[in-house]
């Protein structure tokens, strides 16, 4: 039987906040079982697994940040936009460490589709309208933001900035800055190599 007062959402954001204490690698239904006070049979009437936990976390913590991005963005263009996104992000990841690495988790196709992620996807494709990228370029300037913002805060998390100078925030606002000038001045697609 269940413990009393358990639900499937409960156990997902017991699951999410656990995640942000241990880390989202080292969440398993057992090491939630346990902080709830629960055998880890009675944690699979809610969930199906240590991999649908997670699963689960990841939907979760995708759609929080979504909330968020679109309140950050909504009425801003250009570098207004690409800084209140990345900002966003950063500052979810500082909050919720393990919610944050939840939303790298690698979805199924159909799970994938179904989440929050297309709406990340559309939230950056927005921000691009204001620099007018044609949109066979969009894909391209899709990623080079991804990757520019999630690989420094990846970087960050892990302590990569930790002991030189100056300060991290001061090469994330260059970060932004540069990538605001790469999109600004993108350049014409050259011929395939």
């Amino acid at each position: 039987m269940a413990r009393a007062g358990l639900t499937p959402d409960r156990v997902v954001r017991a699951g999410a906040e656990l995640a942000d204490d241990i880390g989202f690698a080292e969440l398993t239904a057992s090491q939630l079982a346990r902080h709830l006070g629960v055998k880890v049979p009675s944690l699979y009437t809610h969930v199906g697994g240590t991999h649908d936990l997670r699963t689960r976390v990841a939907l979760l913590a995708l759609a929080e940040l979504a909330d968020l991005a679109a309140l950050a963005v909504a009425g801003r263009s250009g570098k207004a936009a690409l800084t209140a996104l990345g900002g966003t992000y950063r500052d979810y990841a500082a909050a919720h460490p393990g919610r944050y690495a939840a939303t790298r988790m690698r979805l199924d196709h159909e799970t994938a589709l179904a989440s929050a992620g297309p709406r990340h996807a559309a939230l950056t494709r927005a921000i691009l309208r204001g620099y007018q990228l044609p949109e066979a370029e969009q894909n391209h300037a899709v990623r080079l933001i991804g990757s520019v913002i999630h690989g420094y805060i990846d970087l960050e998390s892990a302590g990569g900035f930790a002991h030189s100078s100056p300060d991290s925030t001061t090469s994330w606002l260059r970060a932004l800055d540069a990538l605001d000038v790469a999109l600004r001045a993108w350049p014409t697609p050259s011929d395939e190599r």
